[in-house]
């Protein structure tokens, strides 16, 4: 592929709810610019931008793919993301490199959960946005329906810029109220407004023409004075208030079958915005804040979005410039990391496959090979620069599953493989979990987990057995008592003896404490850290179901010794089980995690929210409305939002979201407490 530059450069994000139609518009949009000379199936696996083993087994996009489109002599980099709410972070990570957002809405749902989630992000990264309302072949298909089901869900304003052409089986194309035609089929060709058609197609271009000309105070001038504007004013009136305003022009299409393709190209031709458009970036530098325009000539700035480990290439970095240009076998810097780089060849991604170019030019999006510590969310620059460019802020997974190895091998390589997976998706992460001793993994649902597992086997061969993940209680006690323990083994020769008598107390504020209370000699001073380390040990076995003891304090105060047949390791023993002794007659009780919850969901389902929480032994903190957003703060037990994120979407049809924070420990209630305590026995028995 030949070089762009700046200025013939679009990059587009193209996002939705899942099933809207991406990835075969896509397919589309190749094979009318002549790039491809068939059409790939999403069901036979065939799409260039599908190109996963796990995507083609599943039939849905799991990971943003560059597709270039060439028309009329500018490349467009369109990114196809997945529509699937676990794999919002995707998303995330294209919305961070693109400078306008496509969005699709499905002609028969209209507004749903994950074009919201499209909108909600364009906003948060201040992107100017273009509405396609696809699929009008589609039986049931409503043109507006689908509008109003849009409007009324936003706050935005949506100005029809295409009207359809006839609906259902009957869409043969689109008119285009711009240069009020009519354009069938894949819209290479224009005539004449339908005349069934022409009063309505005149009414929606008056919306159209006021909308542009509110874009610049001279339009509006001159449509006070004309009463209309000429198409190329109102593509430019349309620009600037896609840019600054709270403006989305509609378009349709039928794109799974070549309807409205020449226009919804030539819309985002006018439209979409080059990347010197786009205001400035602020990149950071020893110096301070350096603000970076889209120019070849600039400082070297390129963001690292997304990192890919393939078996026959190894690691793939995508990348943006933002500044400066990059160029096939130079080094370069990477000022997240304090390290320099080499780069090989740099490449135009093009869904799986990748064309060498001599370089990447400001705007453009880029990859290269085998990078050796460059991860997602990286910088790379020239070391006398040393700039860097601000990451998104990615959703917290807080979908929980515990994982063990399967073979001895796999133990070997496990950490490594998770470190992998985490740098490559920041929406994915893996710690230790001592008090439960798990191993957990941690992702945005189950989905992306069943992703993420797959993933590790076939890229990694790495295998993982999952398991429901457990609670890491605390154990504690409530008040005092004393036990003795004496150990004694004669087998022959030396024998083992040690005798203990220690006392247990509750403590605040305070996790262990151990005290010598003998007097008169009893037990040698020698022989007190070998009791506390047992203590220690049973410490963190647990006593009455098996989790970790807290906010113990111990004092020695008698035992026996024996002159010859005494060694560290008797006394050892009779702490750990003069211990355990008198932990069970402290009144043991557990702790449990609490954590501090905010859910965010529609007002319409506040009530059912609510109820479901206070099944949940939910403390409600606060509750507040905004705008038809409703939201709950909560202290809930760890234990009961194990599955929540399944739930909640379930309850509120995938629109609501929830935070979640560790924010203290507090007593398990004595029913629930005696249930763990007994599943563990029996557990312990089984094992």
């Amino acid at each position: 592929m030949k070089e762009f530059s700046t200025a013939n450069i679009r990059n587009v994000v193209l996002a939705s709810h899942s099933n809207s139609g991406k990835t075969l518009l896509v397919e589309n949009l190749l094979n009318f610019t002549g790039a491809t000379t068939r059409i790939g199936s999403v069901e036979d696996g065939t799409t260039v931008s599908d190109f996963d083993d796990e995507e083609k087994r599943r039939q849905i996009s799991l990971f943003t793919s560059v597709i270039p489109v060439v028309y009329k002599n500018v490349k467009f980099n369109i990114l196809d993301t997945p529509g699937y709410t676990d794999f919002v972070g995707e998303v995330v990570s294209a919305m961070r490199v693109a400078d306008c957002a496509l969005i699709l809405v499905e002609s028969v749902s209209g507004l749903e959960v994950g074009t919201e989630t499209a909108l909600s992000l364009a906003n948060e990264f201040n992107m100017p946005k273009i509405m396609v309302i696809n699929k009008m072949d589609r039986d049931n298909a409503s043109f507006q329906k689908a509008f109003d089901s849009v409007q009324n869900g936003i706050e935005e304003r949506l100005i029809p810029m295409q009207l359809p052409w006839g609906e259902k089986t009957d869409f043969q194309g689109v008119i285009d109220l711009v240069t009020m035609k009519a354009y069938k089929g894949d819209g290479k060709t224009a005539t004449d407004i339908p005349a069934e058609l022409q009063a309505e197609a005149e009414e929606a271009r008056m919306v159209l023409v006021e909308a542009a000309a509110e874009g610049e105070d001279s339009l509006l001038e001159k449509y006070f004075e004309n009463g209309d504007l000429t198409s190329e004013e109102i593509l430019q009136g349309l620009r600037k208030a896609i840019l600054e305003s709270n403006i989305i022009p509609v378009l349709v299409a039928a794109g799974g079958r070549m309807v409205g393709i020449a226009p919804l190209m030539d819309a985002l031709l006018a439209l979409a915005p080059a990347p010197k458009d786009r205001p400035a970036v602020l990149a950071n530098s020893p110096k301070g804040e350096v603000e970076l325009h889209f120019e070849d000539s600039g400082p070297l700035a390129t963001y690292v979005w997304k990192t890919t480990a393939d078996p026959f290439v190894g690691r793939q970095t995508y990348f943006r410039v933002y500044s400066g240009t990059m160029n096939s076998d130079t080094r370069v810097w990477n000022a997240s990391k304090g390290e320099e780089e080499r780069l090989a060849s740099v490449q135009v991604p093009y869904g799986k496959e990748m064309q060498s170019v001599a370089a990447i030019h400001s705007g453009d999006i880029g990859a290269v090979s085998k990078l050796s510590v460059t991860t997602t969310g990286d910088t790379l620059t020239t070391k006398e620069q040393n700039l860097t460019l601000p990451a998104p802020t990615y959703p917290n997974p807080l979908y929980r599953v515990a994982i063990t190895p399967r073979t001895q091998s796999d133990a070997a390589k496990m950490s490594q493989t998770l470190t992998r997976l985490a740098e490559e998706d920041l929406t994915f992460s893996w710690s230790m979990e001592a008090a439960t001793r798990q191993t957990l993994i941690f992702g945005m649902g189950d989905q992306h987990i069943d992703v993420a597992v797959r993933r590790a086997e076939q890229k990694f061969q790495l295998s993982l057995d999952l398991h429901d993940p457990k609670v890491p209680y605390e154990e504690h006690i409530t008040k005092e008592a004393s036990a003795m323990y004496r150990h004694k083994k004669q087998t022959g020769g030396s024998g083992q003896f040690g005798e203990v008598h220690l006392k247990v107390f509750p403590l605040q504020g305070e996790e262990f404490s151990f005290s010598n209370d003998v007097f008169g000699g009893a037990i040698s001073n020698n022989y007190m850290a070998p009791i506390e380390k047992g203590i220690r040990n049973v410490m963190k076995e647990g006593v009455v179901a098996g989790f970790p003891v807290h906010n113990v304090g111990v004092s020695v105060f008698d035992g026996k010794e024996h002159p010859v047949d005494s060694k560290p390791i008797a006394f050892e023993i009779a702490g750990r089980e003069a211990f355990k002794l008198a932990f069970k007659d402290a009144n043991p009780v557990l702790y449990e995690p609490i954590m501090k919850v905010s859910v965010h969901m529609p007002e319409a389902n506040m009530g059912d929210i609510m109820g479901d929480l206070n099944t949940r032994r939910a403390r409600v903190q606060g509750m507040d409305t905004d705008r038809g957003k409703s939201t709950i703060t909560a202290e809930v037990p760890l234990a009961e939002m194990m599955r929540y994120t399944t739930n909640l979407r379930s309850m509120t049809g995938g629109r609501g979201t929830f935070s979640m924070e560790f924010d203290h420990y507090d007593l398990v209630p004595t029913h629930l407490a005696q249930e763990i305590m007994d599943a563990r026995q029996k557990e312990l028995h089984e094992e």
